[in-house]
């Protein structure tokens, strides 16, 4: 077992400065106009992957990380440098990790890598399991998969929304329902290859904040996808749905597998943007002359900045916990990915909007970036469990009974 500790080491280290340039010197420059386009940035994509950023090497080389601190590291970094642009280049990990958390070793050896390609030829990879109708409440999706023995293949027809790089990735992975009367214990999830026939974009959503970032509808009308493309594999299927049948305990579904890998990834995120806006400000604050001095001398900023300051480092701790006990395998007993979910996203949310207040009418003008970071933040209460979901769980975890 990894022993955890509060500093970095030489690696981590590295890693971050190497990505603080990055995110400094192209993502910087490049946040406002994307932005404002509310365009997928494929030339800064390009640039990730040209140094490597954007790779399946990247990726996996932090998620096996034996500390759990490789991606928190890369994710804060990233979305220091920009949230819309952070989820262009890391989107695709979603569902690169949907099909780690499900699949077998043959089919993440298979789908993973075509799902980032390499500079001059990418790929992008899409994790679709949220519908219009079924959000936080993943027991009332819709979409269905039926199993046609005759050829093997698996025909899934539905809605999906809310799915990031949906339409526009190249590998898709689809939650669907397989036997409803088991509700979440009768999903599965699926690979559906590039360019399968009936899988189309709906709606292309025009959002608040992380706007160049794709979030998009996906149709699927009739897709049929090879057997082999099942995660995990029929036999593991039947045998899960079996055992639910005769009443037996459950580990989970798919898309809540995939949600729990990932939620301490996405309270990093959220720490990033919230460590930006707070550098704006306090480097405003010192500049910024109200009454013959620089207004942080005023006991009102200084104070905010110091609740910042602290609700930060708070929040980075709660995240780091969390990879920590994931990457050892350990459990979250107390729900400590679901707390550093929340703590993370309502800090980004309160830090941001306290920036833009320290900067007053300037924070409210696209000319200084904190009003796109509080943006950006707000998502973050949101996205991959709301926090009222994570407060559930929480809730459920600590008490060791259902909370209705």
């Amino acid at each position: 077992m990894t022993t955890p500790s509060f500093e970095l080491g030489p690696d981590h280290l590295e890693l971050k400065s190497w990505l603080h340039e990055f995110a400094a010197e192209v993502i910087r420059p490049a946040a406002h106009e994307w932005d404002e386009r509310e365009e997928f940035p494929w030339p800064v994509l390009e640039e990730a992957a040209k140094v490597g950023i954007y790779s399946l090497d990247f990726f996996a080389t932090q998620s096996f990380d034996t500390t759990g601190l490789g991606i928190p590291v890369a994710m804060e970094e990233l979305f220091w440098g920009d949230a819309g642009i952070g989820l262009a280049i890391v989107g695709t990990a979603l569902a690169a990790a949907g099909v780690s958390s499900n699949g077998t070793p043959e089919q993440v050896g298979e789908w993973v890598p075509q799902m980032f390609g390499e500079p001059g030829d990418l790929k992008l990879g899409s994790f679709c399991s949220s519908e219009p109708d079924a959000g936080s409440d993943v027991g009332a999706m819709r979409t269905r998969a039926r199993y046609d023995e005759a050829t093997d293949e698996w025909i899934i027809n539905g809605t999906k929304t809310w799915a990031t790089n949906g339409g526009l990735a190249d590998v898709h992975v689809v939650t669907a329902v397989v036997d409803p009367d088991l509700r979440t214990r009768g999903q599965a999830s699926f690979v559906v290859p590039p360019g399968t026939k009936g899988l189309s974009q709906g709606q292309k959503f025009a959002k608040h904040g992380i706007r160049a970032s794709h979030t998009a509808e996906v149709v699927l009308d009739n897709v049929r996808v090879p057997g082999r493309c099942l995660l995990g594999g029929k036999e593991k299927l039947d045998a899960r749905m079996a055992r639910a049948r005769e009443g037996a305990s459950s580990s989970g579904n798919a898309s809540m597998a995939t949600f729990e890998r990932t939620r301490p990834a996405v309270g990093a995120q959220a720490i990033g943007i919230a460590r930006a806006a707070y550098e704006v400000a306090l480097d405003y604050a010192k500049t910024r002359e109200q009454f013959g001095k620089p207004i942080i001398e005023n006991q009102a900023i200084a104070f905010a900045l110091a609740d910042m300051a602290t609700q930060i480092e708070a929040a980075r701790l709660m995240v780091w916990r969390a990879a920590w006990l994931a990457s050892q395998g350990k459990r979250f007993d107390k729900a400590e990915g679901s707390m550093s979910k929340l703590f993370a996203g309502e800090t980004a949310v309160r830090v941001t909007e306290k920036a833009m207040q320290i900067l007053g009418g300037n924070g409210f003008t696209r000319e200084y970036p904190v009003e796109r970071m509080a943006r950006d933040a707000k998502i973050y209460t949101i996205f991959e469990g709301t926090s009222e979901i994570q407060r559930l769980v929480i809730a459920r975890t600590i008490s060791g009974a259902p909370i209705r």
